[in-house]
């Protein structure tokens, strides 16, 4: 059940911990942790950075996206 809220939140969220975990080549629950842990050290402020970071993946995702759809003309 917990696996399937995950996936989820994930699917519909930013999928930031998840892309930064498959790029470093370490488990996606491992970084959620560590997220959630330096949360806590630095009183919040890791939370910028995730939106920092959503933006960035959704600005590349949408011109990739665009940027394929043009060459399959």
């Amino acid at each position: 059940m917990i696996n399937k809220i995950r996936d989820y939140c994930e699917r519909r969220g930013f999928e930031v911990c998840t892309r930064l975990g498959d790029r470093m080549g370490i488990r996606p629950s491992v970084v959620r942790l560590y997220f959630i842990y330096i949360s806590f050290l630095a009183f919040g402020s890791p939370v910028l950075i995730y939106f920092m970071m959503a933006f960035w993946i959704r600005l590349k995702d949408y011109l990739q996206r665009n940027r394929t759809s043009v060459l399959d003309l």
